[in-house]
């Protein structure tokens, strides 16, 4: 016992740079393990299968359900389609994942780390791995410490076969969210793809192999900022995964225990077994009390409970708790658990407001865009009648899939102004009308020519006005109408 105890508190080294030793978590089973094996096979099942989902958006349109399309400036999720200029969408949903990270922090501590995060659940799949072929625990650190035999060598080698094959299709899966995914797979499997496919599939599965084959735990303790970030946000009334130590000392050995009882002595329901960090992930023995390494997995709840279960011992000496709680129940009070509080009101508050203010903006989101570029050499050009003509470029943005034609005027210019598309002849009422294909951008080269007879200022702020000749839609930009400068 003292050996494997060694070996597994590797991480709970009190020395500055210690080198890590390694951590051998053993199998349990329980709620919390069940509820990680369900969370993982669903953000698993998603991330593999998503790219293969189909989507009809009509002809010419790419039919994958979600696809992030480089070459066409287009990101797909089913229905929506978000063109580059809406990239605030995505700072929309950034800062919603921030803030439902800090509502989880709120009410459970690190509890995104426990069972949703992309570290945490391929770990579990290595695990899962290892044990199969390896053994448990036990079985893992002899065959570590055994010499090297046909067996041992048979066992490593199935072990990072399978290792990589999952780190391999993981980068696979990355890159068939860029492309459409059947037609990526053939080129891939026929030497056919892109060279830059091959190399994220090669960045991706190294990365992948190396961080939850091997560095596991040191990813979660020392690489990710989040534990310190989470630490400086959380509060006394988050739940954490808490030694109930009110009942669970003064601890020790079954055998000692029962001698205590026996003199009617004092004595917890611990039995020092030293499941509860055996199972841990992160080398954690959670009745030290709450530390930052601490991934709030639970997997040492269901330890415990199974060892109370064996011993005839209520369940619970470990579990979601606080250490205020703890006080209250010292103190002969009842334990209140207020995850309903001011920050958690705040948070889901903010969240609420943030999904509305994307969803508003969804639905009432145009599906034309105009932007003006003025030429600038030479600004402007004096004409020999007196006019002035200022040049600009265009860009008139389609996004629907059938072709619409745009109406073009530019505001704040005099009367009789003259508006020109260069290489369009059609007009209504001497403006333009500009056609532009499905889901397209079109650059049109605009002259505005003001009167001989119009004494411009300098500067004159000017808007570009597009409606569209159907469904009367109307997207306007500014720009500036430049004159020679008045002596």
């Amino acid at each position: 016992m003292s050996t494997d105890t060694e070996t597994h508190e590797g991480a709970q080294s009190d020395e500055w740079f210690a080198s890590a030793k390694k951590i051998y978590p053993m199998a349990t089973h329980g709620l919390f393990r069940r509820i990680k094996w369900a969370l993982l096979f669903i953000t698993l099942g998603i991330y593999y299968f998503l790219p293969f989902i189909r989507y009809d958006r009509g002809p010419d349109a790419p039919s994958q359900a979600v696809l992030v399309d480089m070459e066409g400036s287009r990101a797909y999720f089913f229905f929506i389609e978000i063109w580059p200029q809406e990239v605030y969408y995505l700072t929309g949903l950034l800062i919603l994942a921030a803030l439902v990270l800090f509502l989880m922090n709120a009410v459970a501590g690190r509890v995104w780390c426990g069972y949703l995060c992309p570290q945490t659940v391929w770990t579990d799949l290595f695990l899962w791995v290892e044990r199969k072929v390896e053994g448990d625990r036990r079985e893992r650190i002899v065959l570590d410490k055994d010499p090297w035999t046909f067996d041992k060598v048979r066992k490593r080698v199935t072990k990072h076969f399978l290792w990589l094959m999952i780190a391999w299709w993981t980068g696979g899966a990355w890159v068939l969210y860029f492309n459409d995914a059947p037609t990526l797979v053939w080129e891939l499997l026929t030497f056919q793809a892109p060279m830059i496919a091959y190399v994220w599939i090669a960045i991706l599965t190294t990365t992948t192999y190396l961080l939850a084959g091997f560095m596991r735990e040191q990813v979660c303790i020392y690489m990710c900022p989040w534990p310190r970030i989470q630490a400086a946000m959380t509060d006394e009334k988050a739940l954490n995964v808490t030694y109930r130590w009110d009942r669970g000392e003064p601890r020790g050995s079954l055998k000692q225990n029962k001698k205590l009882a026996d003199q009617g002595m004092p004595a917890g329901d611990c039995v020092d077994c030293y499941q509860c960090f055996q199972v841990c992930p992160t080398g954690v023995d959670i009745r030290k009390g709450m530390q930052l390494d601490c991934i709030q997995c639970g997997l040492c709840i269901d330890a415990c409970d199974n060892v109370m279960e064996k011993i005839g011992k209520p369940k619970g000496l470990i579990g979601y708790d606080t250490d205020e709680n703890i006080q209250r129940r010292l103190e002969g009070k009842e334990s209140v658990y207020e995850i309903v509080r001011v920050r958690t009101v705040i948070y889901v508050g903010i969240i609420a407001v943030v999904c509305g203010i994307m969803l508003f903006a969804l639905l009432n989101r145009d599906f034309a865009d105009i932007s003006v570029l003025h030429d600038r050499n030479p600004v402007f050009v004096e004409q020999s009648d007196g006019s002035v003509r200022n040049g600009y470029t265009v860009r008139l943005s389609n996004k629907r899939r059938h072709e619409r034609h745009f109406m073009l005027h530019v505001e704040g210019m005099p009367a009789n102004t003259m508006v020109e598309a260069v290489g369009t002849e059609d007009t209504f009422a001497g403006r333009p009308i500009i056609s532009v294909g499905p889901d397209t951008t079109r650059e049109v080269r605009i002259l505005v020519t003001s009167p001989p007879w119009a004494k411009m200022p300098h500067s004159t702020p000017v808007t570009f006005r597009i409606t569209e000749s159907v469904m009367g839609e109307v997207v306007t930009a500014k720009d500036t109408f430049k004159a020679p400068e008045k002596p």
